[in-house]
């Protein structure tokens, strides 16, 4: 006697729902789900980091890419004034 009869497969199921109940067994494929997902963060949890760390420099090289803020108009007008007047 195997488990290779379905009666035997029926028995087993019906224990197992007595012993656990429906809910859990129900709420069991999630659970599963996220402690995976959950682990899987923990082994890229370094990823992360390192990602957070590119961006700040992005971020930075971005605002040092950036146009320098305008020259006052008075200056250049006072520069062209001495030009014009050499």
């Amino acid at each position: 006697m195997g488990f290779d009869s379905v009666w035997h497969w029926l028995i087993l199921l019906v224990i197992v729902l007595l012993v656990f109940g429906t809910k859990k067994i129900r709420n069991l494929g999630p659970d599963l789900g996220a402690a995976i997902r959950d682990f899987k963060k923990g082994l890229s949890g370094d990823d992360e980091a390192k990602q957070k760390e590119e961006e700040a420099r992005r971020k930075e090289a971005e605002q040092l890419r950036a146009d320098p803020p305008p020259v006052d108009s008075t200056t250049t007008q006072s520069q062209r004034d001495s030009s014009e007047t050499k």
